[in-house]
């Protein structure tokens, strides 16, 4: 499994690495600049990584997590050349593109099983449903559900403390929706933060802890986190790859996503690190722990990024329920 290190020693390591692992690309090495989702961040990463490889130092790649939101942001200023996304992009993100003369190409790159995570000592929240979430995570909620006995009166009376993404991110906007029914609408008294490590963090040292964030970083952590199992109507599902091809784990699976600024294609450096995203990505995808495409939806990015096709087949919308076989479809209407 590669999430790298999000904190680096400088000094006397970089010197170290550069004599163990030779000389780090040349300070004139075209550069692919990528920011936005820290869901996305461990496949593009680790792409990053293998191309980097690949292309012998000729370019370099930097990957930054400031959240899908943020991540648009400087996408749609033109800042960047990528977009990491963990969710499809919103009306307004299209707006700012259109007035800034940003075009882009939407490439569906993995499916992600947004997990809810517990304390591993809590054996009462194991299993949960959307409905107790909600009267968690509700902006009613504030500042008066703070024991875990007011979600429920079998748990126990013990201090409920919270951990979640920020407002910028893609993950919070996607579980904001699913579960309270309004993207960004959440109780704000909560630990944020756009590294999901620190929430790992939070959670594993917390008895009385719940988070969310991306599955890579559950399985990441197994061994310092309870992933707790969701109702989707019928039954109570666990995340896993099996659950998300089978369209059992809702409302929770979702498309990530990296969208191309259709200019920066021009560039050799940023084409032939997206041409390499689609070939290599599907193998990466699955050794950070998300959950592959189908071959073909990959083949149709590469035709995508060769033709240039621009715009969103989500319309500004978001993809809440939306199951594997359903983007497949959806990518194939156009």
């Amino acid at each position: 499994m590669r999430i790298p290190c999000q904190f680096k020693l400088l000094g006397t390591v970089a010197l170290l690495a550069g004599a163990l692992l030779g000389p780090l690309p040349s300070a004139r090495a075209a550069v692919v600049k990528v920011d936005g989702s820290s869901t996305v961040y461990p496949v593009t990463e680790a792409v990053a990584e293998e191309f980097q490889a690949a292309t012998k130092g000729k370019y370099k790649v930097t990957v930054g997590i400031s959240g899908t939101g943020g991540g648009f942001k400087k996408f749609c200023r033109g800042e960047i050349d990528i977009a990491d996304a963990s969710r499809p992009i919103k009306k307004s993100e299209m707006e700012a593109c259109r007035q800034a003369g940003i075009q882009y190409i939407e490439l569906p790159v993995a499916f992600d099983a947004l997990t809810v995570v517990i304390h591993p000592s809590n054996t009462w929240a194991e299993k949960m449903k959307p409905e107790q979430l909600k009267v968690i995570w509700e902006p009613a909620a504030q500042g008066k559900i703070t024991s875990w006995r007011q979600v429920d009166p079998r748990y126990p009376d013990e201090p409920l403390k919270l951990y979640g993404p920020g407002a910028d991110s893609g993950t919070f906007e996607y579980f904001t929706e699913a579960i309270v029914g309004k993207a960004k609408s959440s109780r704000g008294d909560y630990t944020a933060s756009e590294d999901d490590n620190v929430l790992v963090q939070g959670v594993s040292r917390d008895k009385g802890a719940l988070g969310y964030f991306g599955y890579a970083y559950y399985a990441e952590n197994r061994n310092k986190l309870k992933a707790v199992a969701v109702w989707n109507g019928k039954e109570y599902v666990l995340p896993s790859e099996k659950a998300v091809e089978e369209g059992t784990y809702q409302p929770l699976a979702r498309p990530i996503f990296i969208y191309v600024n259709a200019k920066s294609l021009d560039k050799p450096e940023v084409k032939q690190f997206v041409e390499f995203y689609m070939k290599q990505g599907p193998q990466l995808v699955k050794e950070v722990k998300y959950v592959p495409l189908p071959a073909k939806v990959y083949e149709a990015n590469m035709k995508n990024v060769q033709s240039k096709r621009l715009g969103t087949v989500f319309g500004g919308k978001e993809a809440v329920g939306l199951k594997i076989e359903e983007l497949v479809a959806r990518e194939a209407s156009l």
